[in-house]
C-alpha cells in the first residue's frame, strides 16, 4: 500500500513549483521575445548601430557655435568628455550595482517585488542603466488596452523586452560605452533638450566635462521626472532632489561627508540657454546655408520659359558644377549609400564667419535701424493717407496688402476650414487682441489683422555682409534686422539694381 506524502513533502513540492514555474515562464518568454514572436525586437545590426537624431552644428572660423539644425536637440559626446562626478552620480542614484551585473539586477527586482508589489511601498524602480538605455533607443509600444489585465500584460511584455535588450547591449558594448550612450540619449525635457550636452548647455551654459558636483547631481536628479525636478521651473524641488542624489553618492562612497554637507547648502543656480531655431547667432545665414546645401540639381526649363527662368537655370547650373557647397546634401552620400540629413545626422559645418564680427555686425544693424532709420521713416510717414506706401494707386496698395494677407497663418487656417473669401476679408477687418513688433518691445493691442499687416509694412529692412577682399571669405552675414519677425534674407535672396550694387565698390 502506497504511503501518502507528508506535509513536508507537500510544502517542498509547492516551493519548488513556485520557484520553477516562474523561472521556466521567464525563460520561455525571453526566448519568444528574442525570436521576435511577441512584437518588434531590435536585431544585432540595430544594436550595433542604434539610430538617434543628432543636431548639426554650425561652427564659426574662431571655433564658436553659431547655431544648430535639429529635429531633436542632441549632440553626441564621448566618455572622456563626461565629468567624473556626473558618472558617479548616475551610478549611485540609478544603478548602484551597475558594474556588477550583466543587464539585469536581480536584487533590485526582488526589492521591487517585495516592497512595491506586495507591500505597496515605493522603494525605487528595478530598471538598470542598460534597460533604461534600451527604452531610450527603442521606445515602448504605446498601444492602449481597455482592460486592466490587458494593460498589465502589455507592460509586462515591454519590461521583458527591455530586459532582453539590456542583456544584449551589455554583450555588445563596454560599461563605459553604455553609460555614454545612455547620457547621449536620455531626455531632459521634450525634444529640445536631449542628451547631456544639450542639458549642460541649456541649464548651466557649460559643457559636460565642466559640470560641477552640484550641477551633475542636479541633472541626474532630473532623470526621475524632468518637469517636477526642473531647476528653472521648480528650483526648490530640484534642490531637494539634488540633495537626495548627493546623499546616494555619500552613501556609496563616491564623495565624503564634508563634500556632501557643503554642497547641500548651495542654492540652485541656473544659467538658462534653451537652443531653438531662433537662438544663437547668424540666424539668416543659417537658413541661407540650409537652402544652399539642400539645393537640387537644376532642371532645364521649357523652351518657352521666360528669360528669367533661363538665367536662373544658367546661374544654378554653374553653381552646381563649380561650388562644392551648393547642393552638398544631394551630391554626397553616407558609406551605406543613403542621403545625409542636415537636421538628423549630427554634421559639423565649419564656416568662415567670425563669431565676434558677426556679433558686432548684428549689433550695428540693430542700432542703425532702431535708433536712426526707423524713427526717421515713421516721422516722415506720419499723417500721410497712403502710409507707408508712396506714389502708387489705391488698387496697388490693396493688392500688396492682399498678397501679405494670404501668407498669414490666420488666412491659411480660415481657408483650410472652408471659409469664403468674403468671410475671410470680413474677419480681417474685425479688431482682435494681438501682440505686434516694435523696436522697443512687443506691444499688446486691439486692432484688425489687416491694420496690423499695414503696420508691419512700415518697418524698414536691411542686410549686412562683410567679406575679406583678398580671399573672398565672408566674415559676417546679417540677412535682416530681426529674424523672428523678418525672415526674408537680404544678402543673398534679395535682388538689387546694378546702380545700388556698385556703390560699395565706388565708395
Amino acid at each position: 500500500m502506497a504511503q501518502k506524502p507528508g506535509k513536508t513533502t507537500k510544502y517542498l513540492l509547492i516551493l519548488w513549483t513556485l520557484y520553477t514555474v516562474p523561472l521556466v515562464l521567464f525563460i520561455v518568454i525571453m526566448i519568444l521575445i528574442g525570436n521576435g514572436k511577441l512584437g518588434f525586437m531590435p536585431d544585432f545590426a540595430r544594436l550595433e548601430n542604434p539610430q538617434t537624431n543628432l543636431a548639426t552644428e554650425l561652427i564659426s572660423e574662431d571655433g564658436e557655435l553659431l547655431g544648430k539644425y535639429f529635429v531633436e536637440n542632441r549632440t553626441f559626446v564621448d566618455y572622456e568628455d563626461l565629468a567624473p562626478h556626473l558618472v558617479d552620480a548616475l551610478v549611485a542614484t540609478e544603478d548602484v550595482r551597475y558594474y556588477k551585473h550583466s543587464g539585469i539586477d536581480v536584487r533590485s527586482l526582488a526589492r521591487v517585488a517585495v516592497f512595491s508589489v506586495l507591500l505597496g511601498r515605493d522603494e525605487g524602480g528595478g530598471s538598470t542603466i542598460s534597460q533604461q538605455l534600451a527604452k531610450n533607443l527603442f521606445p515602448r509600444d504605446t498601444t492602449v488596452n481597455k482592460t486592466s489585465i490587458g494593460r498589465a500584460a502589455h507592460l509586462a511584455i515591454q519590461k521583458f523586452k527591455e530586459w532582453n535588450t539590456g542583456v544584449r547591449l551589455e554583450r555588445a558594448y563596454t560599461k563605459n560605452e553604455i553609460i555614454t550612450m545612455y547620457l547621449n540619449t536620455v531626455p531632459f525635457g521634450g525634444e529640445s533638450i536631449l542628451g547631456i550636452q544639450s542639458a549642460a548647455k541649456t541649464f548651466f551654459n557649460t559643457t559636460p566635462d565642466s559640470l560641477t558636483l552640484e550641477q551633475s547631481a542636479t541633472l541626474v536628479g532630473m532623470l526621475k521626472a524632468t518637469t517636477a525636478y526642473n531647476p528653472r521651473l521648480n528650483p526648490e524641488r530640484s534642490r531637494e532632489r539634488r540633495n537626495t542624489v548627493l546623499s546616494q553618492m555619500e552613501k556609496y562612497g563616491y564623495i565624503d561627508a564634508e563634500q556632501a554637507d557643503s554642497t547641500r547648502q548651495l542654492p540652485v543656480v541656473v544659467d538658462y540657454n534653451l537652443a531653438s531655431h531662433l537662438s544663437g547667432q547668424a540666424k539668416h545665414f543659417r537658413i541661407f546655408l540650409s537652402r544652399f546645401m539642400n539645393a537640387d540639381l537644376p532642371n532645364r526649363p521649357d523652351d518657352n520659359a521666360g528669360i528669367l527662368a533661363w538665367e536662373r537655370y544658367r546661374r544654378d547650373s554653374i553653381r552646381w558644377a563649380d561650388d562644392r557647397l551648393y547642393g552638398w546634401i544631394n551630391k554626397n552620400f553616407k558609406p551605406d549609400g543613403t542621403q545625409y540629413d542636415l537636421y538628423r545626422d549630427g554634421l559639423k559645418i565649419y564656416s568662415t564667419v567670425n563669431f565676434k564680427m558677426q556679433q558686432y555686425a548684428e549689433q550695428a544693424v540693430d542700432t542703425q535701424m532702431r535708433y536712426y532709420l526707423q524713427p526717421h521713416f515713421f516721422k516722415e510717414k506720419e499723417g500721410r493717407t497712403n502710409a507707408p506706401f508712396e506714389d502708387i494707386s489705391p488698387e496697388e496698395i490693396e493688392l500688396s496688402l492682399h498678397r501679405a494677407m494670404i501668407h498669414t497663418d490666420r488666412y491659411r487656417f480660415m481657408a483650410g476650414r472652408g471659409a469664403s473669401r468674403e468671410a475671410i476679408l470680413e474677419a480681417f477687418d474685425q479688431p482682435v487682441s494681438m501682440r505686434v513688433f516694435s523696436w522697443n518691445g512687443l506691444i499688446d493691442t486691439l486692432r484688425p489683422p489687416m491694420a496690423s499687416i499695414r503696420y508691419m509694412k512700415h518697418f524698414l529692412r536691411a542686410g549686412f555682409m562683410a567679406m575679406e577682399p583678398s580671399t573672398g571669405q565672408v566674415r559676417a552675414f546679417v540677412g535682416g534686422p530681426n529674424f523672428r519677425y523678418f525672415q526674408y534674407e537680404h544678402v543673398y535672396q534679395g535682388r538689387r539694381q546694378v546702380g545700388s550694387t556698385i556703390k560699395p565698390f565706388l565708395y
